[in-house]
């Protein structure tokens, strides 16, 4: 049975604004964009551009308090909001500002950094990367090394950041700095807020399997950092890291594009190409669908409890971040392992380059399978980023179950 979750008739009416807005900002160039997409996030062209959309709206940050320049909205509006985005195929946009960074700021920094910062992040005047991983450090973080010495008013930064998405659109970055070696690795650690265009910064490319450049290294040569720039109290960053990650991993939103996915691959299965039978009557390849569908529903009921969790005031905390985390991204990779099947010879690891600089910039082959194999290899790396299966599974044992 799908899961049903009790919407109201004010929920409903917000829903059908929500609708209406988006039929009318949701231009056919912003469609086409993020369905040739073969990266996890479109191009900042693009984000920009539906950015000043929506901030046009007020609704430049919807999960923002309204005290701050957000909508206000309660977490039933709030996933209402991400299901309609999911149907309408909105673009992926990398909000790691003001989804990541700004509620580190709303609870722990200055007045002065919230008042220069936020704004700039409603509008896309600022666009924001992430300097967390860095090489030997991407699961096990504390262990980072990227040192911040103190010089009167500033820090020196030196070291070097890894799997940076965005950097070479990003005019900022959050980093988590070593700026002490006593006590428990995490105790060293503070979070600085810098400028991309900062002496000393150099942003070099990384190419994914999927042909992509979405991630970077960044590496800092006696970059100098003004301590105004540093987020809560020295050595106590890790605080301000673990209040970020859990609306990295734990925000949730995603059944409705994962169920749009789910019932996309349904309908590419069900297709008989030159007279041979469709796939989905191979019974193996059913079998594997329908367990799909049954995780993936396990997986809704998850966002829905998670839901009703916030309604009741409570936090997500950072067992059930990690539950949401690991269960959805194997529904994606499941996901994107059948399309791969289902397209068959179209899936070629190469098929978005040639589809996109083809003759006259023609598609070749189906429209579904445009970016299949890209999105396959893509889709790899979900089980690592953002905290890999292996740390997740650890936060679980310790979180929920008091290993």
């Amino acid at each position: 049975m799908p899961v049903k979750f009790p919407f109201g008739t004010e929920d409903e009416q917000f829903r059908r604004e929500v609708r209406t807005f988006l039929a009318s900002a949701l231009t056919d160039d912003l469609i086409k964009a993020s369905r040739q997409n073969s990266g996890m996030f479109v191009d900042r062209a693009t984000a920009q551009k539906w950015q000043e959309k929506l901030h046009a709206q007020g609704w430049g940050a919807v999960h923002w308090p309204k005290e701050y320049g957000g909508t206000g909205w309660s977490q039933t509006k709030l996933y209402i909001w991400r299901d309609e985005c999911a149907r309408a195929g909105t673009p992926s946009v990398l909000n790691q500002g003001s989804s990541l960074l700004a509620p580190a700021l709303f609870a722990f920094a200055s007045e002065e950094q919230k008042t220069y910062y936020l704004p700039r992040m409603l509008t896309g005047e600022h666009y924001w990367c992430q300097g967390y991983s860095e090489p030997g450090s991407g699961s096990d973080l504390a262990s980072l090394k990227t040192r911040a010495v103190r010089d009167g008013d500033e820090y020196v930064v030196n070291g070097t950041k890894i799997w940076t998405t965005h950097a070479h659109f990003a005019d900022h970055i959050f980093c988590l700095v070593r700026t002490s070696t006593d006590g428990k690795p995490q105790q060293g650690i503070t979070f600085l807020l810098m400028r991309m265009d900062l002496p000393g910064i150099r942003v070099k490319p990384i190419i994914t399997l999927a042909g992509d450049h979405e991630v970077n290294q960044v590496f800092f040569d006696n970059v100098r950092v003004p301590v105004a720039n540093r987020v809560g109290a020295e050595n106590l960053g890790w605080t301000v890291a673990k209040h970020l990650l859990e609306y990295e991993r734990g925000s949730g939103g995603v059944s409705a594009g994962l169920k749009i996915a789910l019932d996309e691959l349904k309908r590419v299965a069900a297709m008989s190409e030159g007279g041979a039978p469709a796939l989905l009557e191979d019974p193996s390849f059913a079998q594997r669908l329908r367990a799909l569908e049954i995780r993936f529903e396990a997986l809704e009921f998850m966002e829905i409890s998670n839901l009703a969790r916030m309604l009741s005031g409570q936090h997500p905390g950072s067992g059930a971040s990690s539950q949401f985390k690991i269960a959805s991204v194997d529904v994606q990779q499941t996901i994107d392992t059948l399309r791969l099947e289902a397209v068959q010879y179209f899936g070629l690891p190469d098929h978005t380059v040639i589809s996109l600089n083809g003759k006259g910039g023609e598609r070749v082959g189906p429209e579904h399978a445009e970016s299949v194999a890209a999105d396959y290899l893509t889709s790899r790396a979900a089980s690592i980023y953002g905290g890999s299966h292996q740390v997740q599974r650890n936060i679980i044992a310790k979180a929920v179950l008091g290993l």
